[in-house]
């Protein structure tokens, strides 16, 4: 369980979606009090699935091979296969997107050569305003909508995986608890080390998380491919071996 933990941990910790979001909100004016909300209601949403979790087992797991054993396992197997489809889904989309700017290109030529340079100036206007609109959406933001987008880019497929594993959970050992600390801090570390690094260092924190926002944008779908197949094969392999076994 302890193992499964931290690797599930990890990837939730990775995943540049939250990452992406919460780069937005710490840049915002009151950012790092909103980043506080954003943290806050993150963590609440972790623990909350725990404490369901081991209030449905009573703390103890069930015995091995039992129907919630079984049922738990299950449910690993398929997260983890659906994690394995939507990374191949990611990936595919991806390419269907490389190839496209190959004709977009071609439209955008002929276009050019019936409206002049008024076609490119929009183009470079409309990507403007898409990146200030959001900027300033996020910028009227208020903690509450911080802490709303914490809860809806939660990555929930990966927190049920965890879910599914808290269920071998014995809270009669101290090692169970540790566990589940570290897991909750180790998928929150990410968000916690930018939102220190706002508090404690403004002005270079905005420079690198811009920064870090623009690299994300680069590699995002990459990032999310490599993310959610690492975890799904895990997810199967060790839920293949535990049903098998």
């Amino acid at each position: 369980m302890v193992l499964d933990l931290l690797v599930i941990g990890l990837i939730i910790t990775l995943f540049p979606l939250p990452i992406m979001a919460f780069v937005l909100v710490v840049s915002a004016p009151r950012g790092t009090r909103k980043g506080l909300a954003f943290i806050l209601a993150w963590l609440a949403c972790l623990v909350t699935v725990i404490a369901i979790v081991l209030l449905l087992t009573g703390g103890q797991p069930p015995p091995p091979r039992s129907p919630p054993s079984v049922a738990a396992l299950a449910a690993t197997l398929v997260i983890g296969l659906g994690l394995i489809f939507y990374s191949e889904h990611r990936r595919r989309r991806r390419r269907r997107t490389a190839a496209s700017p190959d004709s977009a290109a071609n439209e955008r030529s002929a276009g050019s050569r019936d409206s002049g340079n008024s076609g490119n100036s929009g183009n470079s206007g409309n990507s403007a305003d898409s990146g200030e609109s959001l900027n300033s959406r996020m910028d009227d933001a208020t903690g509450w909508s911080a802490a709303a987008l914490a809860v809806l880019l939660q990555p929930w497929g990966m927190v049920g995986a965890a879910a599914a594993t808290v269920v071998q959970a014995n809270l009669s050992h101290g090692a169970s608890f540790v566990a589940l600390m570290a897991f909750c801090l180790l998928a929150t570390s990410t968000l916690l080390a930018m939102e220190l690094y706002a508090v404690f260092s403004p002005e270079k924190a905005q420079h690198a998380l811009r920064n870090m926002r623009a690299w994300l944008e680069r590699h995002k779908e990459p990032a999310i491919v490599v993310t959610c197949l690492v975890l799904g094969l895990w997810l199967v392999g060790r839920s293949l071996y535990q049903l098998t076994a």
